[in-house]
């Protein structure tokens, strides 16, 4: 695992610093203390420029006394009380359960470091409609924790993020990751047991739509990456990926709305979503099962700080420590056991016996750039929007 290493925004963080912590803090001084002395000196005295200086020896004295006064007989910086913060944090669906258990560890653990009171605005919804509507058209993110780079990308080209952000945390900012599973009903009476089954004609499926979804996009990727992996072609590709959605009744907004139509309205027979919903499910109700073809593709999700909103916010400090803090130790085991596949290397070993071992595993990125795939399968024209236009004639 790739070491938490200093980034070219260091500099602007450490202007933060002083700005919070050192000049803000001393305006009240400015006025009290140095305006006076300095308006007597020149109104007593004809060393003018001799009052700046003793000004400046002022102000270093009781900068002394309060850096003093704010230290224990222990030689421990007390604990002064900070203003308290917010930091609004903005997710895709299926994560909420893990953040439920993680983000109280980092507010206490902040609490305990800092004495400062942290406040999260909290945000889940599909990927792609919490990076439009949530942080391009209005919502003030400071950390965003989305299903895929694409998402992630736009904003970047919105001018929200700055480029590079992947090389602002560890593993590349991959902080979870999962495979694409099959849930099938009791006693699998279709007897699903790969990708091809789902081709099948009496066979309804249920997943999210790619146009909202960074779920649905995964899904469809594995669908297409089963078959050119395997050798075959993308005209292939094409025919078998048209029936599976042909299968399809409908297309919810999130992957967490399309558990929710299978597993509790009873809706369709197979679902096409996250392993870790699959699990997450599974805790809920024993009943749930699924199966994890050995062809799949390695859901990696992404974490970014918003660089436009936390520079305006004065969040960067806390923004970027709790993007640290999720890859603790602590932070991956709560991931793992809600169904995320750990990137912390020791974790994964540790947990490994909680997910099933495949054989094949390819990546986006073996189907082209995140560019590429955008303008290849999802944007208006393309191969997703041709396959949903021949469902409807």
């Amino acid at each position: 695992m790739n070491q938490w290493q200093p980034t070219p925004k260091l500099r602007r963080y450490l202007t933060q610093l002083v700005s919070t912590f050192i000049v803000k803090p001393l305006q009240p001084i400015k006025r009290w203390c140095i305006q006076p002395i300095q308006s007597w000196l020149y109104r007593y005295s004809s060393w003018g420029i001799v009052s700046l200086f003793l000004a400046g020896i002022s102000l270093s004295i009781l900068l002394a006394a309060c850096s003093l006064r704010n230290v224990d007989n222990t030689g421990n910086a007390s604990a002064t009380s900070q203003p308290d913060v917010t930091l609004t944090f903005v997710s895709y669906s299926v994560t909420s359960a893990a953040y439920e258990q993680i983000i109280p560890k980092f507010i206490e653990q902040w609490k305990k470091e800092h004495n400062q009171n942290v406040t999260f605005n909290q945000s889940y919804d599909a990927s792609r409609s919490q990076t439009l509507a949530s942080v391009i058209e209005g919502k003030e993110a400071d950390v965003v924790h989305l299903s895929l780079a694409l998402d992630i990308n736009k904003l970047v080209e919105a001018g929200f993020i700055q480029p590079g952000w992947e090389k602002e945390a560890p593993n590349n900012a991959i902080v979870t990751k999962s495979l694409d599973a099959i849930a099938i009903r009791q006693g699998n009476p279709k007897n699903i047991k790969t990708w091809a089954d789902l081709a099948q004609d009496d066979i309804k499926v249920i997943t999210a739509n790619p146009r909202t979804s960074g779920g649905a996009r995964w899904n469809f990727l594995n669908l297409w990456g089963s078959v050119t992996k395997a050798g075959k072609n993308e005209n292939q590709a094409m025919d078998f990926i048209s029936k599976v959605y042909n299968n399809a009744p409908l297309l919810p907004k999130t992957a967490r709305n399309a558990s929710e139509l299978f597993f509790k309205d009873g809706q369709g027979d197979v679902l096409l979503n996250y392993e870790n919903e699959m699990i997450l499910s599974a805790k809920d109700d024993d009943k749930v099962s699924y199966v994890v073809p050995d062809v799949n593709i390695s859901i990696d999700n992404p974490i970014a700080v918003v660089d436009k909103n936390v520079d305006k916010h004065g969040t960067r400090p806390i923004a970027e420590a709790f993007i640290k803090f999720l890859y603790t130790p602590d932070s991956q085991r709560e991931f793992a056991k809600l169904g995320f596949r750990p990137v912390n290397l020791a974790i994964a070993k540790e947990t490994e016996g909680n997910f099933p071992q495949i054989k094949t595993i390819f990546k986006a990125e073996d189907l082209g750039e995140w560019d590429e795939i955008q303008a290849k399968f999802f944007d208006e024209g393309a191969i997703f929007d041709k396959i949903r236009a021949k469902k409807s004639t």
